[in-house]
């Protein structure tokens, strides 16, 4: 299928994304890593580069590391190299951050999801460990920047993307397809609001057949609704400037959900301006074979070979087996409740439908649901037994929903009171 078209233009998007680890102390220091200490507070001699002090790897770091490269099918390094990014940042204490360049810890990969009806897959370049920086504050300042380096050492695996995708739906699609597996996986908590799941979006345009555009890396998206708008809106500058004869200039760019706009922040630095060597102090990452077949052992049950299992088992769609399984509390959840009334279709399409509207209407997982599983079987067992109709049950659904307090006893017996409830008020 060729890609579509905007305004006669061929869309290209990679994403760099930064997942912060799921590791109790930072990635080359004992300093915590706890959101929401008083700035300042999580940052040791190592994290503020004080003399005489030395990184000391992580190993919880690297197995979260492991594990993602083995469930999107990469090679996992067994030597890698850590280097020095040199830059010089105000919240940078060192003057350049220890990252991966040469030789990354994960090579290659795929990230597969569902783009409406139409399977899709992106495919990885690599996903190398590196450490955060410190955060400037300019809120609460008159005139001054202030820094917390809480946040600085922080471990963070990038995950860098093949420029394969076409249009903002696909890009913020895969976003989710990952978002959803690092958290899968147990290696980072997801919260995108605390920082802890950030993309950085490179955009170009071009005509069909022509050579890659110039992009433009769009910084620091932290949620899929500013990803979405933020790629449209470049698109469209980028398109708008080259109509009008001008040239893309390589940039970083910063997007402001309240005009909805990019702006650039600074041209944009090639590998060179870094000018990345091997950091000293640290030696080859080496990783043995038996330790990734150990992390191998660990692994769950990743999403497509679930749901491939519900597909072939439970006789799903593809769409409605990708869709249940787009985390694991959710997959988690139509299983409790397919088997409490064996009709997985149904549970599928109720979660797909009424349970996903109301979740996503009012900002609540899954795992917040006034609705649990054994509710919902509940539910699909008096409409398979002819108690109440479809239509019925989604008011009996309503009723149950609006009864935001803790849900025990008997679900069936819950579901009963509810309906001849309903009948004694006509």
């Amino acid at each position: 299928m060729s890609a579509p078209l905007i305004r006669g233009y061929e869309v290209v998007i990679g994403l760099e994304t930064h997942a912060q680890l799921s590791t109790r102390s930072k990635i080359f220091s004992g300093a915590s890593t706890a959101f929401g200490a008083e700035p300042n507070t999580q940052a040791c001699a190592v994290d503020l580069a004080l003399p005489g002090t030395l990184p000391v790897m992580n190993r919880t770091a690297v197995e979260r590391a492991i594990r993602f490269g083995l469930a999107v099918g990469a090679k996992v390094a067994p030597l890698s190299i850590f280097a020095r990014k040199n830059y010089f940042y105000p919240d940078l204490p060192k003057g350049y951050q220890i990252s991966q360049y040469e030789i990354p810890v994960v090579q290659g990969g795929q990230i597969r999801f569902m783009l409406g009806q139409t399977p899709k897959s992106v495919n990885l370049t690599r996903a190398h460990l590196e450490e955060d920086a410190g955060k400037s504050l300019h809120e609460d300042y008159h005139g001054l920047t202030g820094i917390d380096l809480n946040r600085a050492g922080t471990p963070l695996l990038e995950i860098v993307t093949e420029p394969d995708m076409r249009s903002s739906a696909e890009a913020v699609e895969y976003a989710k397809a990952l978002h959803a597996l690092v958290m899968w996986l147990g290696i980072c908590d997801g919260n995108m609001q605390e920082g802890s799941f950030r993309c950085d979006a490179n955009v170009s345009v071009r005509r069909p057949g022509a050579p890659f555009g110039t992009r433009r890396e769009i910084k620091n998206l932290n949620s899929f609704r500013f990803m979405s708008q933020a790629i449209d809106y470049e698109i469209n500058w980028q398109i708008d400037q080259i109509e009008d004869g001008l040239a893309i200039e390589q940039a970083t760019v910063l997007f402001n959900p309240d005009t909805g706009e990019t702006r650039s922040m600074r041209s944009k630095e090639d590998a060179h301006d870094y000018r990345y060597f091997p950091d000293p102090d640290l030696p080859p990452l080496v990783i043995a074979a038996q330790w990734i077949e150990e992390v191998r052992a660990t692994l769950p049950e990743l999403p497509a070979a679930m749901a491939e299992r519900f597909v072939r088992d439970d006789g799903l769609p593809a769409y409605d087996a990708a869709m249940v399984t787009q985390s694991l509390p959710f997959a988690r959840y139509y299983e409790a409740a397919r088997d409490a009334c064996c009709a997985p279709k149904l549970v599928a399409n109720w979660m797909m439908g009424e349970v996903s509207r109301r979740l996503n209407t009012e900002g609540r997982s899954i795992a917040a649901s006034p609705v649990d599983a054994a509710t919902l079987a509940a539910l699909i067992r008096r409409i398979g037994d002819g108690t109440i109709s479809n239509n019925a049950a989604r008011q009996v659904f309503d009723v149950l929903w609006a009864d935001a307090g803790p849900v025990s006893g008997d679900a069936t017996a819950r579901i009963d009171a509810v309906i001849e409830a309903r009948a004694s008020s006509r």
